[in-house]
């Protein structure tokens, strides 16, 4: 069942409305109200009505101000408030009474600015959900939607960036995004962008939603400092993938220092780093880490999504920058793919002996003599088939002859389906740069960001292939509050594992050190038995575990040094007595499986090396619960420790299906009891060699208490 807060909201009215009220309209330069002003009146071209709210005018620079919003002669689509911030739960009440669908508030002064802020910010949102009106902000710079030229902004930058394109941008802050946005000058076509500020009610998530349904946008590029919603979020990002559009995203607030400074900012809850990547990586969204990262990247998948092949080709007129091209090619992983013996004949018939024409070309100097030998080469290097992408990089603004190498680009383009990425790697950005701009072309500026941005296009084309038909995942969520928690005995855990059919060794719990002696003998020997309390966790910590009991006596002698040792260290907790289980089989590789409870994306599984290795080598994967049959397989595949289990060295291959089955079965486990699990440690999971199965070998589940059996704090 989907939840009700991933629901998008419809915002076409928003992005294209028919009439707009602007509260606080003004004629004194400079001011939040005559920036907004100029920039609707002056700059967009927006040909619905236009109602200027002022109390002390009657007119602005021809146009009729009337009072309030309730004076208006017709309830305008959008209300946008440029009021001081003790004026603005009075403007939203009006636009309440009045049915206004949108408000875009610019004002500061609200959570961003301590508890009176939050309050207010509060009561705004009461109003607003009484009545059905949506806010926009408050704490923001507006909203742009650049291919309708429309600019309900008080930016002074925005009769400067408006380059028409299939780009869409959703941020939180406004000076990120609107450095993103003036990345114009280089090229870039950007058609609409939101900066949602402290997201009141309108979230990121929700033009996210709405950017990937819009004809007019083919890339969605998030800049996020938190995420308050997972599951809108979670099913934003899923649209945007069902519908074939990428989204490029940069999280910020992932050291200590940069969480800090987003709570400060936004207050929006960051998150944890870890959990924000693999929601990502789960869902499709290419993370990146900076500015120049995240608008390559946009833009190389604007001008061309990934196909099936993915090898690269270099088109070179320089020796140590074609190496140095093809290194940083081999190091990203990525592939440099053979000609086909058409391509190689052009380059034979038209290129110098002495030149180089496998992948990577290296011209040499005849470009400097033959004015048509680039279009020629170049257009046949483009062209092969065994290719997804070129790069051209270009060492030096060589005058004249470096325009022209950038015209035989543009022209060669034209003829080619694969997109040609010329590579401007000189700080000289003289008339060939300038003609590569015009011609939408964005250069990347250095060798290595233009490979980053490639691998992103690349990995992206196989995640897509990897998964063509994506079923709809969302976050369960639990009730809010504080909650009681409680750890259940390893028995009981177990015992709920079982229920669950997640498969285990035989084991039973005794209650005295007969009883234990019995049990194991019926179960077979060796054995192992461990202390079983709800409040003893760590049961190695404390001398609570002992393995590979042979018989009956070894089994007394343990129950004495165990209930002894658990009485010296740990004398106040409730003994239930002796968990006596199965030995696991001799061989097999140690894993772990945990979930967690995080409080934007619900329940996250993590998967890796366990025993002593998960906390020395964090070699880990996660995902979102619930999981499906690709995710399970994903995750085993993805951590550094994968060869382990597949056969590495002559080991025996790991039973990856009994494996992937085992997540499946525990994630099931988990969703169906969502509402209490808070924490599951499954350390060690014991994986066989292929046939031989997997289980866990011990389990800790932190639960929700009841309201019986606690209530929130």
């Amino acid at each position: 069942m989907q939840n009700a807060s991933a629901k998008p909201a419809e915002l076409t009215r928003l992005m294209n409305p028919r009439s707009i009220a602007l509260v606080g309209a003004s004629d004194r330069e400079g001011s939040i109200g005559e920036r907004t002003l100029t920039n609707l009146l002056a700059h967009s071209d927006f040909q619905g009505e236009v109602y200027l709210v002022n109390p002390s005018k009657a007119e602005i620079r021809g146009h009729k101000c009337w009072p309030s919003i309730s004076a208006l002669p017709a309830t305008p689509d959008v209300a946008v408030v440029a009021v001081p911030a003790s004026g603005v739960l009075g403007v939203i009440e009006e636009c309440a009474s009045r049915k206004v669908a949108f408000a875009v508030i610019l004002s500061s002064g609200f959570g961003e600015a301590g508890a009176e802020g939050e309050q207010a910010q509060a009561r705004m949102k009461e109003i607003a959900d009484a009545s059905g009106l949506r806010l926009y902000g408050p704490n923001c710079p507006g909203l742009v939607n650049v291919n309708a030229r429309l600019g309900l902004t008080f930016s002074p930058s925005f009769p400067h960036d408006l380059v028409k394109g299939p780009i869409g941008l959703a941020t939180q802050g406004g000076g990120l995004g609107r450095n993103v946005m003036q990345a114009m000058d280089r090229g870039i076509g950007i058609g609409m962008w939101a900066s949602t500020g402290n997201e009141v009610d309108l979230q990121v998530a929700d033009f996210i939603h709405y950017m990937a349904d819009a004809p007019d946008i083919r890339v969605i590029v998030t800049l996020l400092e938190g995420i308050k919603d997972g599951a809108k979020f979670a099913a934003a990002v899923q649209r945007a993938a069902a519908n074939g559009k990428p989204v490029i995203g940069l999280k910020v607030g992932k050291s200590e220092y940069g969480a800090k400074a987003a709570q400060s900012h936004t207050a929006s809850l960051t998150g944890s780093a870890e959990v924000n990547s693999a929601v990502f990586r789960q869902f499709g969204v290419i993370e990146v880490g900076d500015i120049d990262e995240l608008v390559d990247t946009a833009w190389l998948f604007a001008r061309a999504m990934p196909p099936e092949q993915d090898g690269i080709g270099i088109y070179c007129s320089s020796g140590g920058t074609a190496a140095l091209a093809a290194d940083a090619v081999g190091l990203a992983g990525l592939t440099l793919a053979p000609f086909t013996a058409e391509t190689t004949a052009v380059l034979r018939a038209n290129l110098p002996d002495y030149a180089a024409i496998g992948n990577p070309v290296d011209t040499t100097t005849v470009v400097l003599s033959n004015e048509n030998v680039v279009e020629t080469t170049l257009g046949a290097v483009a062209s092969d088939a065994n290719l997804a992408l070129t790069i051209v990089p270009i060492a030096l603004d060589y005058g004249e002859t470096t325009t022209r190498m950038a015209q035989n680009i543009i022209n060669v383009q034209k003829r080619s389906r694969a997109p040609i990425v010329p590579i401007w790697m000189s700080d000289r950005m003289g008339d060939g740069y300038q003609l590569l701009v015009r011609e939408g072309f964005a250069p990347p500026r250095s060798v290595g960001k233009a490979i980053t941005a490639i691998a992103r296009w690349v990995e992206y084309g196989r995640w897509q292939r990897a998964n063509p038909t994506p079923r709809v995942k969302l976050p369960k969520t639990a009730p809010a509050g504080n909650f009681e928690t409680r750890s259940l005995s390893e028995s009981q855990a177990k015992q709920q594992l079982r229920d669950a059919g997640i498969p285990l060794l035989p084991n039973a719990l005794a209650s005295s050190e007969q009883q234990a002696c019995t049990l194991a003998s019926e179960m077979g020997y060796p054995v192992v038995a461990k202390i079983a309390s709800e409040q003893i966790v760590h049961k190695s910590d404390i001398g609570g575990v002992q393995i590979n009991l042979q018989d009956a006596a070894q089994v007394a002698q343990a129950w004495k040094s165990i209930m002894a040792s658990v009485k010296r260290h740990q004398p106040e907790a409730t003994i239930d007595g002796l968990l006596i289980e199965k030995m696991a089989p001799r061989g097999g590789v140690e894993l772990m499986v945990g979930v967690t409870r995080d409080p934007v994306f619900g329940h996250m599984m993590t998967f890796g090396l366990g025993g002593i290795y998960v906390e020395i080598l964090r070699d880990v994967s996660r995902r979102m619960l619930p999981l499906d049959a690709s995710d399970a397989a994903a995750m085993v595949r993805e951590i550094r420790s994968f060869p382990l289990l597949n056969g590495a060295r002559g080991r025996p291959v790991a039973d990856l299906a009994a494996l992937e089955q085992l997540l499946l079965r525990i994630s099931d486990f988990v969703m169906e009891s969502a509402h209490r699990i808070e924490e599951m440690d499954l350390n060690p999971v014991w994986v066989g060699a292929a046939g031989e199965g997997a289980m866990p070998l011990d389990a800790v589940i932190i639960e929700r208490m009841t309201e019986k059996e606690g209530n929130p704090k």
